[in-house]
């Protein structure tokens, strides 16, 4: 019984080893719990602020969307904005010349581009427009993904709807908040227009660079057809342009506009948006820009015509069509004439600037060139400057004299000298003492009758050309000597329509009246063809035609020009400094007389010769008139027997002088030194 309790007892009793065991084991249980436990812990604390800094930024980023539509006008007072109106210029030939305002062409429906044209936009742009709500989710974590590997802002994810909201309402600027509000506005006008329309006011819209806003313009601008015209190549490029205008202008850089289009008709294949026979025939025969003629001095023209435009039809609020009298191939004449004359000798002469006009003897500009380099200086020099003319302006004080009963064969003491010969030679002396004779009131009231606009100041120095006027109105004023004795106010608008054809404005014939009598005509128009014959422009003469002109050189050499005509244009030329500093005695007989004379060949080529008025031919000028001979010389001749000469004076010929105002003239007559 003893021996059963005892082994009993070391039965129950517990093992030593077990004991030890166990008493390993149990702590290793407790110290995973703890671990586990801490574990559990740190995951429900990173939960909870990851859910904590989730809240704060959803709140940042609802706060800032809030704020962002804060600053918006109410949603329910927007409205697409209407579009700037555009002023197409065209030439004489119908073609257009530049446009004014935002470049855009006439907003054109969907329905009337070839499918690809449109689709080409999504193939590039957004190819799941047509199934997201204005924002591309997809789209934006790609870009985002693109930035963060190429540690930059490389793509942008905006859709078409927010590229739209941004074209329509916002600025260019790249901010957050800019952003923001875009996304505001798309989800708006996703809500407000269907899919369809969103599209059509985006092609209608984007800006495709060089001045071109809209798809109907980018393809007059770069391809010289309608949009609806555009093959699939075309639209490609177009497509492609979008995404950087100024970088991938086809106008500007043909090789990366190229790429680029390749680029979008891959993206076209790829969506099924062009059968791959297509993309192939439009990759072997890529798309060209058009070359267009420079717009340089044309600006000076529409700078001009803008001014005016109000004028003559009122606030613009709708696209016009301006048709004017402006002759393309005459106005890159004048300004390849101007600018490449100066490139020549303009440093060597110290004349930096210069301007050209060129009108029909009724009114009408044909050519006008401001200035040298319109994108370095807007300033009109033709309209706006007012310089000195110097001996330009003494046809008004001879044509004064005539009508008071001179001739052309009157003497006048310089050695002595007809008039005919002081006017040819450009003799200050004579001028002078003719205006005194007449009066300088009575010389101003004839400037002022032929088209001078300009307050004269009447005083003896007037004959000189002292007044200073506009390179157009001095022009204007010689007109009547090439038309028979009419007024003449120039013009260059002809005729103003809108897109849809409704005549708003057409310039009327010019019935102003004679205001110079035939014979003074015919004896003015001797006298100044002399000039070109034997005178200070005898550089200015045109082979088979009969022309005339008088040449003008102001006080230490400021101003040098050279206005001349025949009966088929008129053209004045002024060059000199904006500063009115003095150039390197650069005279009307030299560079100006190069200049018309290289504009008037190109502008007569073809034309149909015209006489003079009073003159009764267009005379050989090698032999209209005899050489000048020192004084006392045997006379070469009469000019009675002159072709085209009706006053058959006995020609006195004296050593040629001084042929510009230089000052000196004006301190020996009125006793300056």
């Amino acid at each position: 019984m003893a021996l059963r309790k005892g082994k009993a007892r070391r039965a129950h009793a517990p093992d030593a080893g077990s004991h030890s065991r166990a008493s390993e084991r149990a702590p290793s249980k407790r110290g995973g719990s703890k671990r586990n436990g801490a574990a559990r812990s740190a995951l429900r604390r990173l939960i909870y602020w990851s859910l904590v800094l989730a809240l704060w930024a959803l709140i940042a980023v609802v706060g800032t969307i809030a704020f962002a539509v804060s600053t918006l006008p109410p949603i329910q007072t927007l409205e697409v904005p209407k579009r700037p109106p555009t002023i197409e210029i065209v030439g004489t030939d119908g073609r257009p010349l530049i446009t004014r305002g935002e470049m855009s062409g006439t907003d054109i429906s969907i329905k009337e581009l070839p499918p690809y044209l449109p689709r080409a936009f999504v193939a590039i742009e957004d190819r799941r427009f047509f199934s997201h709500f204005g924002i591309d989710p997809i789209g934006l974590i790609r870009a985002a993904a693109a930035n963060v590997l190429r540690r930059g802002v490389s793509q942008g994810g905006s859709t078409i709807t927010q590229q739209l909201a941004k074209n329509l309402f916002l600025t260019q600027e790249r901010t957050l908040w800019r952003k923001m509000q875009e996304v505001v506005l798309a989800l708006w006008l996703e809500r407000r227009f269907s899919k369809t329309e969103i599209l059509e006011l985006y092609l209608n819209r984007v800006y495709f660079g060089s001045g071109a806003y809209g798809v109907e313009a980018a393809a007059q601008r770069y391809f010289g057809k309608p949009a609806r015209e555009v093959k699939v190549a075309e639209a490609a490029m177009l497509a492609g342009v979008v995404k950087s205008p100024s970088r991938l202008a086809p106008s500007r850089n043909p090789d990366g506009a190229e790429r680029r289009a390749r680029a979008v008709l891959a993206a076209m294949t790829e969506l099924g948006f062009v059968t791959e026979t297509m993309a192939k025939s439009a990759l072997a025969q890529p798309a060209h820009a058009i070359k267009t003629a420079g717009t340089g001095s044309l600006n000076y023209v529409a700078d001009w015509i803008m001014d005016v435009l109000d004028d003559l039809v009122g606030r613009v609020e709708q696209d016009l069509v301006v048709e004017t009298s402006i002759d393309p191939t005459l106005q890159a004449a004048a300004e390849k004439a101007l600018t490449d004359e100066l490139a020549l000798k303009g440093q060597k002469l110290d004349v930096a600037q210069g301007a050209l006009v060129a009108i029909t003897p009724e009114g009408a500009v044909r050519a006008m060139v401001g200035g040298r380099n319109y994108a370095e200086s807007q300033f009109n020099r033709a309209v706006a400057a007012k310089r000195q003319p110097g001996s330009a302006f003494k046809p008004f004080v001879y044509l004064t004299a005539l009508e008071r009963g001179l001739t052309p064969e009157t003497v006048r003491e310089d050695k002595p000298v007809t008039l005919t010969q002081a006017l040819a030679l450009s003799l200050n002396t004579v001028a002078v003492r003719l205006t005194l004779e007449v009066g300088p009131r009575a010389v101003a009231k004839t400037a002022y009758r032929l088209g001078i606009a300009s307050k004269l100041d009447a005083n003896p120095s007037l004959a000189l050309g002292t007044s200073e006027v506009s390179l157009i109105e001095l022009t204007c004023a010689y007109a009547p000597f090439a038309n028979s004795g009419n007024a003449t106010m120039p013009y260059v608008v002809a005729r103003v329509r809108t897109r849809a054809g409704k005549i708003l404005f057409t310039h009327a014939p010019q019935k102003l009246g004679r205001i110079i009598e035939p014979r003074h005509i015919a004896m003015m128009n001797a006298m100044m063809r002399e000039t070109l014959v034997s005178g200070t422009a005898q550089r200015a003469q045109l082979p088979g035609w009969a022309a005339a002109g008088k040449t003008g050189t102001s006080q230490d050499f400021r101003d040098a020009w050279f206005v001349g005509y025949t009966g088929h244009l008129v053209t004045g030329v002024w060059l000199g400094n904006d500063d009115s500093s003095p150039t390197k005695k650069a005279t009307g007989g030299a560079l100006p007389v190069d200049i018309w004379s290289r504009f008037m060949k190109v502008a007569h080529q073809g034309a149909a010769v015209a006489a003079l008025p009073g003159l009764s031919a267009a005379p050989s000028l090698a032999s209209a008139v005899p050489s000048i001979a020192p004084p006392g010389a045997p006379a070469d001749g009469q000019l009675g027997n002159q072709p085209g000469n009706p006053f058959g004076a006995q020609a006195i010929r004296p050593q040629p002088i001084d042929r510009g105002l230089d000052g000196w003239f004006l301190d020996r007559l009125f006793g300056r030194r």
